[in-house]
């Protein structure tokens, strides 16, 4: 059985080079992607764990590499299917990799996690957002830019660059908020604070955000200060269950959705519309399934190597919940597209600073990442996952205090 051969039937890689540890090759020398099965370990971690799951192990573990570009050859892993087999090769393939499982024994790496205790209790939380953030704030810098903003980006056009597109998407938030200057803003799931920064430097907002990860509000908090913004923005290391201000004109919630769990939903919105006075407004921005049919948790290897208890949902579900929480929901758009573009950029990042990544965070972490970006980038391409901004208001009376037409997109 010449394995590089088996992978590129199963895979459909015409246009990918195969080799395999047991010397076989296939598809072309000259190919842009090269895919290398390069012990049997790999084979036992397919095996044992079919699937994206058994191939991030093989890859994170590096008993499985992708030389070249990790995104388009990631593409080609997708495809894995054994429907392209001969039933009796299949047969054969199957027995060769119980075989292989049975005398090639794995255990998944230490950078998989699973979490104890109740699903988003605070502590489970505070854990979840602890395993993803508070890694090394050099190594987001190298990925995310000078911008330091860890969601989609808005690109005002296809040559525009990411600390543009940062700034677009920012300032996009801000309009739909209809922010001025005098306003409060309170920022739930900061980051490392480019919301709340923003709508102090640009528009005179007093802001507040607040973050489970102590590493990002250390940060932010230090780039405050040194922006000269101290007087009017601040960020928090703390649940934002536990904020006690009121009255807030605005609230953003920019990537934190994902993190709150389906059954947590109403109680999420309900917070958030108690913190606005009459006539505030929320813009709630995040990753969604692209309908309400599937299941709410994320595949194995997101829940367990990068996003440990996130929970995506149909948009039609995220404007349910917020209609039924109070809010008159008032305006709504998909920019998968841009979470593309953003991943892309980010994935560009990583791999200019790769040495340096790999020193900060070790060889395995900086491994995930690369998976996570080019497969993630990958979702929001073939609209497996969107990215939605929605927007409502909480009414004063029967008023919205609304523009008649949207004036934030001039």
């Amino acid at each position: 059985m010449r394995l590089a051969s088996i992978f590129q039937r199963i895979t459909g890689g015409s246009d990918v080079r195969f080799q395999a540890y047991d010397g076989s090759t296939a598809g072309p020398s000259a190919a842009p992607v090269s895919i290398d099965i390069k012990t049997p370990e790999a084979l036992s971690y397919l095996a044992s764990a079919p699937g994206e799951l058994g191939l991030a192990r093989a890859y994170v573990t590096g008993h499985l590499e992708i030389l070249g570009d990790v995104h388009a050859g990631l593409s080609r892993l997708s495809e894995f299917s054994l429907r392209e087999l001969p039933w009796l090769q299949r047969v054969e393939l199957l027995r060769f990799l119980g075989r292989i499982r049975l005398s090639h024994k794995v255990s998944p790496p230490p950078q998989e996690t699973r979490l104890r205790g109740l699903r988003h209790s605070k502590a489970r939380d505070q854990a979840a957002i602890a395993h993803h953030y508070d890694v090394s704030n050099q190594f987001y810098e190298w990925i995310l830019g000078p911008s330091m903003a860890y969601t989609c980006a808005v690109y005002p056009s296809i040559e525009s660059t990411l600390e543009e597109a940062q700034f677009e998407k920012h300032d996009l938030v801000a309009r739909k908020l209809g922010l001025k200057s005098g306003m409060k803003l309170l920022d739930v799931g900061c980051g490392w604070g480019g919301m709340v920064m923003h709508a102090a430097r640009e528009y005179g907002v007093r802001a507040i955000g607040v973050t489970l990860s102590r590493n990002q509000a250390e940060w932010a908090q230090k780039a405050i200060v040194s922006a000269g913004l101290a007087d009017l923005a601040e960020v928090r290391h703390l649940d934002y269950r536990d904020v006690r201000e009121t009255g807030f004109d605005a609230v953003s919630s920019i990537g934190l959705t994902e993190h709150i769990g389906k059954a947590k939903l109403p109680g999420y919105f309900s917070s958030l519309y108690g913190k606005l006075k009459p006539g505030g407004r929320l813009l709630n921005h995040c990753i969604t399934r692209p309908d309400n049919k599937q299941r709410a948790l994320s595949g194995p290897f997101i829940d367990r190597y990068v996003f440990p208890d996130g929970e995506l949902v149909g948009p039609g579900h995220i404007v349910s919940q917020m209609h039924d929480t109070g809010f008159e929901v008032r305006h709504e758009e998909n920019i998968r597209e841009h979470y593309a573009l953003t991943l892309a950029a980010w994935g560009r990042n990583l791999e200019a600073h790769w040495e340096e990544a790999v020193k900060e965070v070790g060889e395995a972490r900086a491994r995930v990442w690369r998976l996570y970006l080019a497969a993630s980038r990958l979702g929001f391409e073939r609209n497996n996952i969107q990215l939605h901004q929605v927007l409502g208001v909480k009414l004063d009376g029967t008023e919205s205090h609304m523009p008649l037409r949207p004036d934030w997109l001039s």
